[in-house]
């Protein structure tokens, strides 16, 4: 059964995920993250950064994959997720930017770009810590409804729906482009510990379905319950249509404490 902790909000959701990432950077310093964009990591970003600054934790050998990004959009534009990384992580974490990276969303080396970043992964040693948010039809990264549980690092099209969840960050929701690269769930599904975090109500329903449903490409989050060391942290309105929530709860405080998360 997936590890679920459920948190007072957002903030104490963050740093618990903070936390299991210093946890990681004890047992290997030169620890490789997996980067999740939008406003579900960003509190995570933010107690990293405070509790990097505060603890004084040397981060210099510590290397980053970002899970996707859009294809189209110069690697300048402020939505584009390189932009976002440098800004949100690699700047405030102090990160050395060589060992950061963003999949290529140039149209002009789409075609070999996802072969390319899963042997960056590889060469690195594989990702430790993955972070992910979920997507209000259960996609993971952007991995959409019908994708794969052993897909790579790929161009996908996006659907009409998660343009429209995205139009927020643009002008217009003709501007969010249609393509994008993003690592697969089989890539996903390689990282060493998958740290899902959810926020919210409207994420209620996709967190019963990948927590407690059926295992189902038409639900690609549903695929953290293949791994064996998966921790879905949300918050209570987010929690509320899990039917096993007491055990949850039970388990989180019952946890022998050297297991960790």
């Amino acid at each position: 059964m997936t590890e679920v902790v459920i948190v007072s909000d957002a903030a104490a959701g963050g740093e618990l995920a903070a936390r299991a990432v210093l946890a990681a950077l004890d047992t290997r310093p030169d620890a490789v993250l997996g980067l999740a964009t939008g406003s579900t990591p960003l509190p995570v970003y933010r107690a990293l950064a405070e509790l990097i600054g505060r603890e004084r934790r040397d981060v210099s050998r510590v290397g980053a994959f970002a899970l996707d990004e859009y294809v189209g959009l110069p690697a300048d534009h402020p939505q584009s997720y390189r932009s976002y990384v440098a800004r949100e992580v690699t700047g405030p974490l102090g990160l050395d930017p060589r060992l950061v990276h963003v999949p290529d969303g140039d149209p002009e080396r789409a075609r070999t770009a996802g072969e390319e970043y899963e042997r960056a992964i590889e060469a690195a040693g594989g990702v430790d810590v993955q972070l992910l948010g979920i997507g209000t039809d259960g996609h993971l990264g952007f991995n959409e409804p019908g994708s794969s549980f052993a897909s790579r690092t790929r161009v996908k099209t996006l659907t009409e729906r998660t343009r429209r969840d995205n139009a927020r960050f643009f002008t217009t929701p003709d501007e969010v482009p249609l393509h994008c690269v993003t690592q697969g769930l089989g890539t996903i599904l390689r990282a060493r510990h998958l740290l899902l975090l959810a926020f919210g109500a409207s994420k209620a329903p996709a967190i019963a379905a990948a927590v407690e449903g059926p295992l189902t490409a038409s639900h690609p989050a549903s695929a953290v319950q293949l791994h064996p060391h998966a921790t879905v942290i949300v918050d209570e309105p987010a929690a509320s249509r899990l039917a096993n929530l007491d055990y949850y709860r039970h388990a989180w405080a019952n946890k022998p404490a050297w297991q960790g998360i």
